[in-house]
């Protein structure tokens, strides 16, 4: 008997991992994804705790608030797929210790807010993780502009978004674009995993 099309892309990516820095909208609603497609394993990285505030956009559930967002997010998955393994690190990702974290990982996904944090990752990875592939969301926030998004590639970084609507006060980030992005993003992940149809 053989394989539905799912069943094969599930047992193609069983043994592979992926690192998610950052649990917050992009991180959680990535992660969400990449579970529902049958990644074998995630490494996911959050110093910061699930609040009332982030229920518009973020993948978290009233009854959560107050929890680690690792937790949390460790517990949805599991609601989707018993078998992945999930690794957590409830830390504040730094220079020195993202090459640790996501030494194992094949793929990993920059999922913060702050552009300094942004930078930091992208500048780590590439400097001392050499040949890994980097999947960063950047221009997420406000609303419409659906054309403008994107994936565009540096060598073995992938930026999703439309690299230029940060978020403002006046332009926040909603649950529509930052759910977009944080698809793209795993979509990606799926590309470099699994190659171009």
């Amino acid at each position: 008997m053989s394989l539905l099309p799912d069943q094969h892309i599930r047992t193609l990516l069983n043994d592979r991992t992926v690192g998610i820095a950052g649990c917050g909208g992009l991180g959680s609603n990535c992660a969400v994804a990449l579970a529902r497609v049958g990644i074998g394993k995630l490494v996911i990285a959050d110093f910061d705790r699930v609040e009332l505030s982030n229920l518009n956009r973020q993948y978290y559930f009233s009854d959560q608030v107050g929890k680690p967002k690792v937790a949390a997010l460790k517990e949805i998955i599991y609601m989707i797929d018993p078998f992945i393994q999930v690794q957590v690190h409830e830390t504040v990702l730094n220079p020195e210790n993202i090459p640790w974290i996501f030494k194992d990982c094949d793929v990993i996904v920059e999922a913060f807010d702050k552009a300094e944090m942004k930078q930091m990752i992208i500048e780590t990875v590439t400097e001392n993780m050499v040949g890994w592939p980097l999947v960063c969301g950047v221009g997420l926030a406000g609303w419409g502009h659906s054309r403008e998004l994107g994936v565009k590639e540096f060598h073995d970084v992938y930026i999703c978004g439309d690299q230029s609507r940060e978020v403002t006060p006046e332009y926040p980030p909603l649950a529509p674009r930052v759910g977009i992005v944080a698809n793209m993003q795993a979509n990606q992940v799926l590309e470099i995993l699994l190659g171009k149809m």
